[in-house]
């Protein structure tokens, strides 16, 4: 039941709309080094799927520090949008299959969102490194060799389960960043 996005996601920042835009529906990437404001940036585009799109928001933190995830929470209370945020952590120092899990259970809360409740869905992946470190970590646990560049051999289906979940449908989308 997968439809083409052909709708500009508006995010409310009129460099993103302008030079980047991108379908609700479909995935982007957010890339930058510490202190640039990817986390004033997370909160303005949060604040406008909020407002404009009445939509929810989950923000899925793979591998976060404590410190991360307490900031993250701190700001977003303070900006207002913890009431229509849900917030999925597997922190830094938890085992590595259950931070695995942790996009996977936030697409599926996505989904529900999407699919029950008929509300526009912005997802936020962070980090998609250390989802990807925690499937090497799990593979290695289990006895798998890794394949010749070191990553477990099962990212390829790990990357595309996961990816393939975010589409828009008949009844929604979910956007992820």
């Amino acid at each position: 039941e997968q439809q083409v996005a052909d709708k500009p996601f508006v995010t409310g920042v009129k460099a993103i709309d302008l030079l980047t835009p991108f379908p609700q529906g479909g995935k982007i990437g957010l890339l930058g080094g510490a202190g640039v404001g990817k986390t004033m940036l997370i909160i303005e585009l949060m604040r406008h799927t909020i407002r404009e799109h009445a939509g929810i928001v989950l923000f899925a933190g793979v591998g976060e520090r404590s410190r991360e995830g307490n900031e993250l929470w701190l700001e977003m209370q303070r900006s207002g949008v913890l009431a229509q945020t849900v917030l999925v952590f597997g922190q830094m120092n938890e085992p590595p299959g259950a931070r695995l899990r942790v996009p996977l259970t936030a697409l599926t809360m996505a989904e529900y969102f999407r699919d029950y409740e008929r509300r526009p869905v912005l997802l936020f992946l962070d980090n998609i490194f250390r989802y990807i470190q925690a499937g090497a970590e799990v593979s290695a646990l289990l006895g798998h060799l890794p394949s010749a560049v070191g990553y477990q051999p099962t990212l390829d289906s790990e990357m595309g389960q996961l990816q393939e979940r975010i589409t828009t449908t008949s009844r929604g989308g979910v956007t992820s960043i």
